[in-house]
């Protein structure tokens, strides 16, 4: 966990619960999420808000990230979004899988932040690294 400023305290709390290996899945507003999980933070008002990059971005300035996985299906269906998912993570290891995988791994996630994200497959599992 770095510091930093996030006010939530549904995301403050899963993001210092979570150890090296963990994962933490930010959806689109349509990824289903599976009934047990511990923490399900629904952040969506209303489609685009908050938007997926932004709660990306606002998650990375706490968690310590050490591999990235994705749905193969982004680089085609929404190859903007998968362009700047990439720029966020310029020197880590990035898995793609089909999507149906994609779904079956976040059955073993921490927990999940859903935004009001409507591009398709916006979706990313974190992988917690450490910071030392």
């Amino acid at each position: 966990m770095k510091k930093g400023g996030i006010l939530n305290p549904k995301i403050n709390q899963l993001i210092s619960e979570t150890g090296h290996t963990d994962t933490i899945v930010i959806t689109d507003a349509g990824l289903p999420i599976p009934e047990n999980v511990t923490h399900r933070i629904d952040l969506a008002l209303k489609e685009g808000i908050p938007n997926f990059l932004e709660v990306l971005d606002t998650v990375l300035t706490e968690l310590e990230v050490e591999r990235v996985i994705l749905a193969e299906e982004v680089k085609t269906a929404s190859p903007e979004m998968h362009e700047q998912i990439l720029l966020r993570f310029p020197n880590l290891s990035i898995e793609y899988v089909p999507h149906e995988e994609f779904k079956q791994q976040t059955k073993q996630a921490r927990g999940f932040i859903r935004s009001g994200e409507f591009t398709a497959y916006a979706n990313v599992i974190l992988v917690a690294g450490v910071v030392y």
